[in-house]
């Protein structure tokens, strides 16, 4: 697998996207609500149900958006804004890990809510990519969300 292939799916601060709920436990879900809708016939039952004539039809698709829903760091998902990423760019870098300064002052924040992420990139600099994405893929298959350990962010 080339490092392209292998970067698909690591963003720019060395989160494995998935580990993320938003890639491996929502579309789950989502798929298990369309599932269960539609085994109770609910597909189009709505129509019986006058206050749900106008709301069910753009929940279903929100429902479908859910199951296929596909973002990654490098094709525009997480915070537009994202210094982190930007960083990288004006680097040249594909992962902070490759950084002299790793781990940064942003590095060092974004670990606040995600206690693995430094860890992470530490193992990530010493066994290599493809290794460790393959170590991802297993703690993904086994149901890991980074939400499962993410402290929250203040409100």
């Amino acid at each position: 697998m080339t490092n392209r292939n292998l970067l698909r799916h690591v963003a720019y601060c060395g989160l494995y996207c998935g580990l993320c709920a938003n890639r491996n436990r929502i579309p789950k879900q989502a798929r298990q609500l369309q599932r269960s809708l539609h085994e109770e016939r609910m597909d189009n039952w709505y129509q019986y149900v006058p206050d749900l004539k106008e709301t069910f039809p753009p929940f279903w698709q929100l429902l479908q958006k859910l199951v296929d829903l596909d973002c990654t760091c490098r094709t525009g998902g997480g915070p537009p804004e994202c210094k982190i990423r930007k960083c990288a760019k004006q680097k040249s870098i594909e992962i902070c890990t490759q950084c002299k300064e790793y781990p940064c002052k942003l590095i060092q924040a974004l670990a606040e809510h995600y206690p693995t992420l430094i860890q992470d990139g530490k193992r990530l600099q010493k066994i290599g990519l493809e290794k460790w994405v393959k170590e991802q893929e297993e703690r993904a298959k086994r149901g890991v969300v980074y939400a499962d350990t993410r402290v929250p962010w203040q409100t």
